[in-house]
């Protein structure tokens, strides 16, 4: 089926409407009517070329939230009418010992992306900057009514990405979390440590977001550029969570680990790193990354997430705001995510 959305031919060409083509439901197959789709740093990432090689064009997005439309023969998950979601892959072997675990992301086989991944039928997926989407039924999760509709979709990254490392390290009462940068990513990883009861202190470059911060369950609040945050939080925290993406003195923000403590990177910088050995020698530190989660983490968070009151802070735009919305992000200029309403896919 021939369905409405943007794509971008070329690493330096603006998203453009298109239409795109959607296999037909298999039987355990989910149609999808898109209602939201997030904007992830992920997104600009990809489209321009700055992670590998991209086969283009290519249709972005993977944070998805929409309506049951259709389902598959053998379905037995979701049903028509259903508020459900997608978010970053849409399949993997499901035979592996990681996806028999549960942690699809780590499919020893590679997980099948949302978008640019060779699917099993051979074809190129395209993500969900789209009207509609097709996905088999494992991959689809269940959206809580309780979370705001035109909120929810950034969850399936931007929450994920940040509950399954908090999640993993055992974020909770009695443990200091530190969150570097009041991102998309942030700003969750912020309000899901908060809720599970940790300590939680903001590092971001500026104090331009301080009161943002802090009305989302931050405890404290530190500007990066004031050198005597390093010295003042030395040793301190049992948890970091890196959500940036450029660059940074690793030496100074592992120094900011105490005994045990763990920096984990869910933002991911184009260049490789530099890191000092002897730094991670001190009070036995680790330097970790983390992906997304499984789906079956994924949808905890998502019940977590409404059991919390938890739901990221959106900016709702128009498809035809894009390409600004691109720009936007890559100034820090987005309090806290970009939002597309699906119903401006189609043609006006």
């Amino acid at each position: 089926m021939h369905v409405n959305a943007y794509a971008a031919s070329s690493a330096t060409s603006p998203l453009e409407p298109t239409t795109i083509e959607r296999r037909e439901v298999g039987p355990k197959d989910v149609l999808i009517d898109i209602a939201y789709a997030g904007i992830c740093h992920s997104d600009i990432h990809t489209i321009r070329g700055e992670w590998g090689d991209v086969p283009y064009p290519l249709t972005v997005g993977h944070e998805i939230v929409g309506t049951v439309a259709e389902v598959g023969s053998e379905v037995i998950s979701h049903k028509v009418g259903d508020r459900v979601g997608v978010g970053c892959m849409v399949n993997s072997c499901r035979e592996c010992e990681n996806c028999l675990a549960g942690e699809e992301q780590y499919c020893e086989k590679g997980n099948i992306g949302t978008y640019g991944a060779k699917d099993v039928d051979g074809t190129i997926t395209q993500g969900g900057y789209s009207e509609k989407i097709v996905v088999d039924e494992h991959f689809v999760l269940r959206v809580p009514e309780s979370i705001p509709y035109e909120k929810a979709a950034p969850l399936l990254c931007a929450g994920i990405t940040t509950y399954s490392p908090l999640n993993h390290w055992n974020a909770g009462p009695g443990k200091k979390v530190a969150v570097v940068g009041l991102g998309g990513l942030g700003h969750m990883a912020v309000k899901i440590a908060h809720a599970m009861g940790a300590e939680v202190t903001v590092l971001s470059q500026t104090l331009s977001k301080k009161d943002d911060g802090l009305k989302m369950g931050a405890d404290h609040y530190y500007a990066t550029k004031d050198e005597e945050t390093f010295s003042t939080l030395k040793k301190h925290f049992d948890l970091i969570i890196n959500t940036v993406s450029a660059p940074l003195d690793l030496k100074q923000y592992l120094g900011l680990l105490a005994l045990n403590g763990t920096m984990v990177n869910v933002g991911a910088p184009p260049e490789p790193l530099p890191i000092q050995v002897f730094t991670l020698f001190t009070n036995r530190r680790s330097f970790a990354g983390s992906s997304i989660g499984g789906i079956r983490e994924t949808q905890e968070m998502l019940d977590f997430c409404a059991e919390n009151g938890i739901a990221p802070e959106t900016e709702l735009i128009s498809a035809d705001q894009i390409n600004e919305a691109y720009e936007r992000v890559l100034k820090s200029d987005v309090r806290y995510r970009f939002v597309i309403d699906a119903k401006t896919f189609a043609p006006a």
